[in-house]
């Protein structure tokens, strides 16, 4: 263009995936162009946004966003020019001086644009991709929001780790019960687990979950569709998708029925291992030795590093999967009589599931991992094809009225091992909490692994409940028979174990438990809030005028409102006491007495009282299968609903932090990846001069984890600025051992303590983090100054020129207050003061 003297601008824009008359042409798979698409109009948007935005600049690219390119048009970086650099100049990426310090905003739950976090409408990637990435305003375009004079504010926004992809958003809810079980060996009271007993307690308790949700497909496909409904011609009538198996005998039915949780566990494992692509492997292995128990610290080298240990994970479970199935396959098959086959297909299956259980319990050095892993592919391919084939020549097999032969006891059984694992859970915690320092404040003294495991199993049953219950519901066309109330002979029995049974009784027991919990302690829990508030606007607004009283009361009920968080407690109560119920219910269950058969034989008679508690147990069926479609309800919304997405997103950003070392099948670890990669940005910003790391409500979490990542070459040049932070209110109470008292206070040595956390009374997440005198009293002078207190709101009455009184902001909009700016301030005047010349 200079050769001919036009004056213009070089422009790149794309449509992204955009249907342009694809639903006329005759090509496969065309109906699913809406659902992969976005509409003309919209694939144009890019292009007329960069012929009429004023603010465009040459060498730009306009385009769409998110996983399928279909997000409103935006300042956007192609992968193929990121990955080779031809749209990011030195303009860009410059990496400022010693004279310039940087920024680094961490932006916390809720997945907020780079826009927003660094509060400026044109922002250009400079690092990372598009799951995670670091932004910058682009040069030339003025400067940050709550900027700092003479500081380049940078954003790292890893919300799209978490709540980016709508099909990853909303089947985590489904993952729920293997997220609960993962976090339950993070809230142990000290790191240190001598021969690794509590770690192989909590892996056996997550693998007994992977055997419930395949004991559950087993039901419903062998048990109850198979076995159950198939043989009666009024269960199948109308039903031409389960007619045709009434001509295969019960054998090689059983065997066809089998493939179906067979193909969900290679659907899981498949699933897993595409999550380490994008979350884990960012930081380097742990250099040789055991790797199964990687939580000694957050400090140790290769702790986010979860990939080899998610992987050796999933292989075992798909073990333990894959050995259940065949296990009930043969015993069902073999039940005329058992043939020296028959004991050595058994054998084997079993085999398989005892040595997954014990690989699960043993810590695994890295150079038998490979081998080991090896051997258990070989057994899982030799067990499957053997006990299919078994079941396949097994032809001549009586089918008796009743449940499939060994599946009520497998179901009991497996009910009494996840008791025990909990009983032994418990009492390994209570004799090692005695090891947790002096003065902590962990949540329920220390007993949250238990807690959290024995939530985790209950959630695990409602789920398997609800599938089987639904399924013999739909079967039986509405009716909800039991060992009282039996479905009419030409229907056939469709009755699933009493071990569910007694799971909806106590899930009735768990609704009615929790709201007495909930409606016991919130009056007295109110008025000691509403005392505290009270106190803390006599102090911030003393002599405020009589027009500002509907202010102060606003700003009072808000402050209470803001401590509603702290009172868990009962929750967690409610919870033990549920699944104390449960563990209760296991010497029954393993006889094989139902709720309705219990009552009739201790009343004698099993008419009135026999029947109502028929009733209740119908009632509890119905609580809990509410409360299961009430989370896939939720799950579809997340799917439609970016609005909903983001909520879900906010939930899981607090349970997906910690590494998968427990089960591999739940929802990928996001700081595994981005607190490496933090890592690494902020080395690579402190060779060059002073960095604070400004990290607000989980972003806080995320910086302090970085700190105790980074090399010490850097920590001389870094600073650590938390606003709304969880870190000791949440967080160190319910991870003790790793984000306590003392690796707060390690955090602080290690950045020199030049570190300023800003808080409110009104915020709900965020507070103090050394305000406790007596953990004050065992640091430094300097710990005195991290905690800085923010008023809010700054005034209850108008203040010139502004016509209404300041907003209340509670957890938000900390970057705004004058207070953040002398905070950046201070800490990198202090860095330049204090680092190596």
């Amino acid at each position: 263009m200079e050769t001919y003297g036009v004056d213009g601008l070089t422009i790149g824009t794309g449509t992204g995936y955009t249907a342009f008359r694809m639903a006329n042409r005759k090509l496969p798979l065309t109906w699913l162009a809406p659902l992969i698409t976005q509409t003309p109009a919209m694939g144009a948007l890019p292009t007329l946004r960069a012929a009429t935005d004023p603010a465009v600049l040459g060498g730009q690219y306009y385009g769409p966003g998110g996983a399928l390119r279909r997000a409103v048009a935006g300042l956007s970086v192609p992968r193929s020019a990121a990955r080779d650099g031809r749209l990011c100049d030195a303009s860009i990426v410059e990496i400022p001086g010693g004279d310039r310090g940087v920024e680094l905003r961490v932006h916390g739950v809720s997945g907020a644009s780079a826009e927003t976090i660094v509060d400026h409408p044109i922002v250009v990637r400079v690092a990372g991709d598009g799951h995670a990435g670091f932004y910058r305003v682009r040069e030339g375009l003025g400067s940050a929001g709550g900027a700092t004079a003479g500081v380049v504010v940078e954003a790292y926004r890893w919300g799209a780790l978490t709540a980016g992809v709508a099909v990853r958003t909303a089947s985590m809810l489904v993952l729920l019960p293997f997220m609960l079980s993962n976090l339950a060996v993070w809230m142990r009271s000290t790191p240190v687990d001598r021969f690794g007993l509590l770690g192989g307690l909590c892996r056996l308790l997550a693998g007994s979950l992977t055997v419930a949700f395949t004991l559950a497909l087993v039901g419903v496909t062998m048990n109850l569709t198979g076995w159950q409904c198939v043989p009666y011609a009024q269960c199948r009538e109308g039903r031409p998708y389960l007619s045709w198996l009434v001509a295969l005998p019960i054998g090689p039915r059983l065997a066809v029925l089998a493939l179906v949780p067979l193909l969900a566990l290679r659907v899981f494992w498949a699933v897993g291992k595409r999550s380490a692509a994008a979350f884990e492997g960012f930081g380097s292995a742990p250099p040789g030795g055991r790797f199964l128990e990687s939580t000694g610290s957050l400090a140790a080298p290769g702790v986010w590093h979860d990939e080899r240990m998610t992987s050796w994970l999933r292989q075992i479970h798909v073990g333990l999967g894959a050995g259940t199935v065949g296990v009930s396959l043969v015993v069902a098959v073999s039940h005329g009589g058992w043939s020296a086959v028959a004991v050595g297909m058994l054998g084997l299956a079993a085999g398989l599931v005892v040595l997954c259980a014990v690989l699960l319990t043993v810590t695994v050095p890295a150079g038998w991992a490979g081998p080991l892993r090896r051997v258990v592919w070989i057994l899982v391919a030799v067990a499957t094809v053997s006990s299919l084939g078994y079941a396949v020549s097994r032809r001549g097999v009586p089918v008796p009225a009743g449940q499939m032969p060994g599946y009520e006891g497998a179901v009991a059984g497996l009910v009494a091992a996840q008791g025990l694992m909990l009983v032994l859970i418990a009492a390994v915690t209570l004799v090692r909490r005695r090891a947790r320092p002096a003065g902590s404040r962990a949540l329920l003294r220390g007993l949250g692994t238990p807690l959290v495991a024995a939530m985790s199993v209950t959630v695990a049953s409602a789920y398997t409940a609800t599938l089987v219950f639904r399924t013999a519901d739909q079967l039986d066309r509405g009716r909800i028979p039991d060992p009282i109330r039996n479905n009419p002979p030409a229907l056939g029995p469709l009755e699933p174990p009493v071990g569910y049974w007694w799971a909806a009784l106590a899930g009735l027991a768990a609704l009615l438990v929790v709201s007495a919990a909930i409606a016991v302690t919130l009056p007295v829990a109110r008025r000691r809030r509403r005392a505290y508030a009270r106190r803390v606007v006599e102090h911030d607004y003393p002599g405020a005028p009589a027009e500002a009283t509907t202010r102060i009361d606003t700003v009072r009920s808000t402050i209470a409102r803001s401590f509603v968080t702290d009172e868990l407690g009962p929750t967690f109560v409610a919870f033990f006491v549920i699944s104390s119920v449960g563990l209760a219910t296991v010497a029954l269950d393993l006889i094989g007495i139902g709720p309705t058969q219990l009552v009739a034989r201790l009343g004698r008679r099993h008419d009135t009282l026999a029947v109502l508690t028929a009733y209740v147990t119908d009632v509890g069926i119905w609580a809990i299968s509410l409360l299961v479609i009430g989370l896939l309800i939720l799950g579809y919304r997340a799917y439609r609903s970016p609005e909903t997405r983001r909520l879900v997103g906010v939930l899981w950003d607090l349970g997906t932090f910690w590494p998968r070392t427990v089960h591999p099948f739940a929802p990928p670890c996001y700081a595994a990846r981005a607190v490496p990669e933090l890592a690494r940005r902020v080395t690579a910003l402190a060779a060059q001069g002073p960095v604070v790391i400004s990290g607000h409500s989980q972003g806080s979490v995320l910086a302090a984890a970085t700190v105790l990542q980074l090399p010490p070459e850097a920590l001389p040049h870094v600073a650590l600025l938390t606003h709304g932070s969880p870190l000791h209110r949440i967080y160190a109470r319910l991870y003790p051992a790793y984000l306590g008292e003392q690796a707060l206070r390690d955090v602080g040595d290690r950045v020199g303590w030049r570190w300023r956390n800003l808080w409110r009374d009104t915020d709900p997440i965020g507070g103090p983090i050394f305000a406790d005198p007596g953990l004050r009293a065992h640091l430094p002078p300097a710990a005195g100054a991290v905690d800085v207190r923010l008023r809010d709101p700054r005034s209850v009455v108008v203040e010139a020129p502004d016509t209404v009184p300041p907003p209340v902001e509670r957890h938000w909009h900390y970057h705004t207050e004058p207070e953040y700016r002398e905070a950046v301030r201070e800490l990198v005047d202090d860095i330049r003061a204090g680092a190596p010349g």
